[in-house]
């Protein structure tokens, strides 16, 4: 199941020509998910049929109209968890840097540590299916927030973000 996160992880990437050059192995790759409940691979399927069904110009222009100039759709979390100018923002982003660099997971370009891709290609790396739910787990409130407003404009992003979402109940269930 971990390779889902890291599939998750590139769909909600800013789309380059790299992802649509391999829409054929990534859907190998999920066909190979034995363990993946169908709903979850029908969900993945239609987006997949959705975004190569457009160029790449225009699937990048989706993409940038739906995360990038439109604030409630950030995938930056802890944008929907604290005011901008809340003081306990910077804390939280510096804890999940020193996690990330305390499990030898390093953040390359530059990027925020609580962006969405970015923390499941970290979920993706884990060695256990019961700690990567764990650590979905901690995202549920604002994966939550964020699948709730794509769903509100009916984006095809909103199934894949709400499944991370239901991926961090399922460590509840496991409890």
């Amino acid at each position: 199941m971990i390779p889902v996160y890291k599939i998750l992880s590139i769909l909600l990437e800013y789309p380059g020509k790299e992802l649509v050059e391999h829409w054929g192995d990534i859907r190998q790759t999920l066909a190979e998910q034995t363990d993946l409940p169908v709903e979850d691979k029908q969900k993945l399927d239609a987006f997949i049929d959705w975004a190569s069904s457009m160029s790449l110009t225009k699937f990048q222009a989706e993409y940038v109209n739906t995360f990038d100039l439109v604030a409630e759709h950030s995938l930056y979390l802890t944008y929907h968890l604290f005011d901008e100018q809340d003081r306990d923002r910077g804390p939280a982003l510096i804890q999940l840097s020193e996690l990330y660099k305390s499990t030898g997971f390093e953040i390359g370009d530059g990027e925020l540590p609580d962006y969405l891709p970015l923390i499941l290609e970290y979920v993706a790396t884990m060695d256990d299916l019961p700690s990567a739910r764990s650590f979905l787990q901690q995202t549920v409130q604002a994966t939550d927030i964020i699948a709730s407003r794509l769903e509100e404009n009916n984006s095809p992003y909103a199934p894949l973000v709400r499944m991370v979402e239901q991926h961090g109940h399922l460590a509840d269930i496991a409890a």
